[in-house]
């Protein structure tokens, strides 16, 4: 009887032990769970989701045109946003949504350059566009 005994309280020491690695396992997995970052699906950081323009404004001798004027324009909105260039006629526009089209263009001395677009379907992060006005 005793051997019973010792068995039968053995058999419930291994159940209760079972038990808890079980309980003890599932807390582990759902920390694990609940540290792991939600899947995205193909979309990415907040970082990756807008888009950079950059460029150069230059004359027909690829020289830069300091102090030209960049003209950026929201297709959706029509809000422009404008640029004035430095010495080395390079431009930057960041944070732009990668969902809209937008159409960019130069000005120097009352002259213009033709008028670029960025593509919503163009999928890159960052667009370069050299922007030539004749000055001639």
């Amino acid at each position: 009887m005793l051997m019973k005994k010792a068995v039968f309280g053995t058999g419930i020491g291994i159940a209760m032990a079972a038990s808890l690695l079980v309980m003890l396992s599932a807390s582990v997995f759902s920390t694990l769970v609940m540290a792991a970052p939600a899947p995205q699906f193909g979309r990415s950081s907040k970082e990756d989701k807008t888009r950079l323009l950059t460029g150069k404004v230059l004359d027909s001798g690829e020289n830069p045109l300091p102090n030209a004027v960049v003209y950026l324009t929201n297709t959706h909105t029509r809000s422009v946003k404008t640029y004035i260039v430095g010495p080395d006629g390079a431009y930057r526009f960041p944070a732009l949504q990668p969902s809209i089209d937008y159409e960019v263009y130069a000005q120097y001395d009352n002259r213009k350059s033709h008028t670029k677009t960025v593509s919503q379907f163009d999928d890159r992060s960052q667009v370069y566009i050299s922007l030539k006005i004749n000055t001639k």
